[in-house]
């Protein structure tokens, strides 16, 4: 593209605007999670308390999450995969901001106990039925939570075409039935208003986004 004299002007790729977009909903949730508790007197959680657990957890989760949507976004030509791909980026990129944001506003480090540590204290060792004794490995701890192996994602890097966005669907849907333990874990174990709320619009949101992406896999043909 040039302009009237000639003078060449560069244009950023779509999946740019999208990170653009992530990076600056990144920054601006940072600031809300740091500066404001949404309206509630701020409490003061422990560093060995559910939500700072779920907090250092759920951003592990998220930032794997917004790398696969970033992934999938560059490369679908599938208009609606591309739009969730986009909310999934954008939603979790905020998500993690606030969750940034509260432990930087508790004074507590961002990282903290074993993966998954936390939610051993729930009654019985189990949260809403899951199983949740601290996993011997971080990598058993990321399979538990439903996350990518390096192996999966250096695949899903390299497929193209429905092959790919097929292999995201799986993926992603197998990434947020991890999730949906944790909210559910946090607002059972959880005592601190502002995170319980996000818990719960989280796993909302996460229930919905799995009924849409198994629409998806079936539009698409994908195999189960």
């Amino acid at each position: 593209m040039t302009t009237s004299d000639d003078t060449p002007v560069r244009t950023l790729p779509p999946w740019w605007a999208v990170l653009l977009v992530v990076i600056a909903v990144a920054a601006s949730a940072f600031a809300i999670g740091r500066f404001s508790t949404f309206g509630i007197a701020p409490t003061t959680p422990a560093d060995t308390s559910p939500e700072a657990g779920f907090a250092r957890d759920m951003q592990v989760h998220h930032a794997q999450a917004i790398d696969m949507a970033m992934t999938i976004y560059r490369k679908t030509e599938d208009a609606d995969l591309r739009a969730l791909a986009y909310d999934i980026a954008t939603g979790q990129a905020e998500q993690k901001g606030v969750m940034y944001g509260w432990l930087a506003q508790w004074g507590l480090s961002q990282a903290g106990d074993p993966l998954m540590a936390w939610m051993a204290e729930a009654p019985g060792g189990h949260a809403h039925g899951v199983a949740t004794a601290a996993p011997s490995s971080p990598e058993e701890a990321q399979e538990a939570m439903g996350m990518a192996s390096a192996a999966e994602l250096a695949e899903l890097s390299q497929a193209t075409g429905r092959a790919a966005d097929c292999q995201f669907l799986t993926l992603m849907i197998r990434h947020h039935e991890g999730a949906i333990p944790m909210a559910s874990a946090v607002i059972e174990l959880g005592s601190e208003p502002s995170v319980l709320a996000v818990a719960e619009r989280m796993r909302t949101a996460q229930e919905f986004e799995i009924d849409a992406m198994t629409s998806m896999q079936q539009r698409l043909g994908c195999s189960s």
